[in-house]
């Protein structure tokens, strides 16, 4: 039988064993439900590599540089005048 990466979703029940050393051995596995892809099947070790460099927005901003010595203090002499 050929190597193939994409599986349509009952024949990828009926050959599970077959698609999960296919994930292992050759890389993902798409499987699919009504000719649209809907889950890929990948080796755990990949999935790991994948989501381990993901980190959460605030958790990226608050791993920059110190900002302790930066002055933010805001000039509150003036105003522009704008006309409406």
């Amino acid at each position: 039988m050929k190597n193939r990466t994409a599986w349509q979703l009952q024949e990828a029940k009926q050959k599970f064993s077959q698609v999960v050393r296919q994930a292992l051995d050759e890389g993902p596995q798409i499987v699919t439900r009504h000719g649209e892809a809907v889950v890929v099947i990948v080796a755990a070790a990949e999935f790991a590599h994948l989501t381990r460099s993901r980190i959460e927005f605030n958790e990226f901003l608050l791993s920059g540089p110190p900002t302790d010595d930066i002055d933010v203090e805001r000039d509150r002499a003036s105003f522009r005048e704008i006309e409406l």
